[in-house]
């Protein structure tokens, strides 16, 4: 049986040894694109595991990005190749990556010194100038933007729950925030991001996604920040609702998820076995209640409607999607995945862990060095 494919890009610090960012971006992918395959005209190109390195925002980030994989064991070895590489090349100039969604310590960021983003940066001031935040990023094949916009709308109200299961920011300018992710409070700063109505169809979609770029209030349609949207660059939904997850396996089961949303939205087009949409506001409870504790504490369940233990609201996401997991080959795996990461915590709970037996700001960036290349 052929299953959909996916792809996951991931955001990191760059971090020095002593745990503070790093402004080494240019340097580290210049390092990168020299050691890129040289293309043959015979031949082709034959690209790497783990895909490339390309810039953000700030000069203290990098992000890779893995080719579409059919399996999860493909995805992972992905990931891994994808954070060896970007590691080799953040070694040449000093660094190391670490998987962090915001940074433990007092920071200053800087802005990467291409037009775009000099214009985001005189455009959005302290929002701007704030964003040192890294996110996971699953993409989802769809045969075409009607197909996307049902995905969309079917795994909306499952976006609060994949964001608990990554929650990995704690931290920001040095204190406990209070939240498990505090990056998604940095980025809902941005005015396109966050919980979307549902959008019904890709007419509907492409409207409004037209009506935001013609208010002149963003640059262009890469500024359309919803927490899922559909990719302006590839065939598929991009979920962008996941801080960067510490762990490979986190990282890969938020794919698994995502998949298993697609899929159970597909096979269940016209057969009326959706629940009820929640108003937007609803939604953006809900988001922030996740981001507010994590899997520790209440989420808002998409069933009910109301506030349930984390563990059970994971649960029902996984039988909402186990028969789309069933038949993709992924239920152990993923059941098995989840069960580690309610029983662990997620890379927030292991940053508070840390510090709780006396890691400071340091320590905490090297723990996450060493557990991003594990």
């Amino acid at each position: 049986m052929s299953v959909r494919t996916l792809g996951v890009e991931e955001e990191f610090m760059l971090v020095a040894p002593d745990g503070t960012p790093r402004s080494v971006a240019p340097a580290v992918l210049q390092h990168a694109a020299s050691l890129e395959p040289e293309p043959s005209p015979a031949m082709g190109v034959a690209q790497p595991p783990g895909g490339v390195l390309v810039k953000e925002l700030k000069q203290e980030q990098i992000e890779t990005s893995t080719h579409p994989c059919a399996d999860l064991a493909a995805l992972t070895n992905e990931i891994r190749a994808g954070r060896a590489r970007a590691d080799a090349s953040a070694r040449h100039a000093g660094a190391h990556i670490a998987a962090l969604a915001t940074t433990p310590g007092v920071i200053t960021s800087t802005i990467s010194r291409d037009r775009r983003s000099r214009r985001i940066n005189e455009a959005f001031g302290q929002t701007a100038r704030e964003q040192l935040t890294c996110g996971c990023h699953v993409h989802v094949q769809v045969a075409d933007d009607d197909e996307g916009v049902l995905v969309l709308d079917h795994l909306r109200p499952w976006t609060p729950t994949l964001l608990a299961l990554s929650a990995n920011s704690p931290f920001w300018q040095g204190a406990d925030t209070g939240y498990a992710s505090f990056r998604s409070q940095v980025w809902n700063r941005w005015p396109t991001a966050g919980a979307a109505p549902p959008f019904g169809d890709a007419t509907t979609y492409h409207r409004i996604v037209d009506e935001l770029v013609h208010s002149g209030t963003i640059l262009d349609e890469k500024m359309i920040y919803f927490s899922a949207r559909l990719s302006p660059s590839y065939p598929t939904v991009e979920v962008r609702v996941a801080d960067v997850c510490l762990e490979v396996e986190d990282a890969v089961l938020q794919a698994a998820l995502v998949r298993g949303l697609a899929e159970t939205a597909i096979a269940e087009r016209g057969g009326g076995n959706w629940q009820v949409q929640p108003r937007t506001e609803q939604q953006r409870i809900a988001m922030w209640r996740a981001a507010r504790s994590g899997i520790r504490g209440d989420l808002i369940s998409p069933t009910k409607g109301g506030p349930l233990p984390a563990a059970e609201v994971v649960g029902e996401l996984l039988a909402h999607i186990s028969d789309a997991l069933e038949r993709s080959g992924d239920l152990e795996w993923v059941r098995t995945q989840l069960g580690i990461v309610l029983a662990r915590g997620t890379g927030a709970d292991q940053q508070r862990a840390w510090r709780a037996v006396g890691a400071d700001t340091g320590a905490v960036v090297r723990n996450a060095v060493e557990r991003t290349l594990a």
